[in-house]
């Protein structure tokens, strides 16, 4: 079960009560994802053409701020992304993210939402995107990503995704000079990055959040 939550910029997130977490930060939804996952992530890589692996799908928001700007700088994407626990559709239209995106942005986040798993499907001639249901604790690797974006709940909610183990599973998966961000800078998820090879870097966070992460494989 979820509940929906206005954020301090106006965004919603959801609150799990099967997690006890909520989805976003509550000073700022798209804020967060803004800052954290374009702003330190995207705009960070270099690359006219990207491959990225999200772990979270959650609802959506990274996905279409990442077409949203994919298409803005003109960037070829191939976006992956994985969820065990999909929310609803009748949730999903519940959001307000349509009052902060166009009409066109519109009918491709709903299009991230109703399109099948597990298949990749042609969003635009730049965006190329496939929803993965499937524990990530458990997922293997098949393919090579220049982009990870590490969305799960907190480590104390779910302490298993944030393993060195399943750092590890991402630090071979990226390609060389490929980097990962993460809202959480707790003192265990940035041993357990380095244990798994990452170089690790403590980065100013947005609003209502002191740091974030971004690591890097050399």
């Amino acid at each position: 079960m979820t509940s929906i939550i206005k954020t301090d910029d106006g965004s919603n997130t959801l609150y799990s009560n099967t997690f006890n977490d909520q989805y976003h930060s509550t000073f700022g939804a798209l804020q967060e994802s803004l800052f954290i996952y374009i702003q330190t992530g995207l705009n960070y890589c270099e690359q006219n053409s990207l491959k990225i692996f999200e772990v979270g799908f959650g609802t959506g928001l990274n996905a279409i701020l990442t077409f949203i700007e994919g298409f803005k700088k003109n960037i070829n994407i191939e976006y992956h992304t994985i969820e065990l626990f999909p929310i609803n559709i009748e949730t999903i239209n519940q959001l307000n993210y349509f009052e902060f995106i166009s009409n066109d942005q519109k009918l491709v986040y709903k299009k991230l939402h109703n399109c099948k798993w597990n298949k990749k499907i042609k969003i635009s001639e730049n965006f190329t995107f496939q929803k993965i249901k499937y524990d990530f604790n458990n997922y293997i690797f098949n393919e090579k990503y220049d982009l990870i974006y590490f969305d799960a709940f907190a480590p104390d909610k779910q302490p298993s995704m944030w393993s060195d183990k399943n750092f590890a599973k991402l630090y071979d998966t990226l390609n060389n000079k490929g980097i990962l961000t993460t809202y959480s800078s707790k003192g265990i998820v940035k041993n357990n990055l380095r244990k798994a090879g990452f170089k690790v870097t403590r980065l100013d966070g947005p609003k209502g959040k002191r740091h974030i992460l971004r690591a890097q494989k050399l």
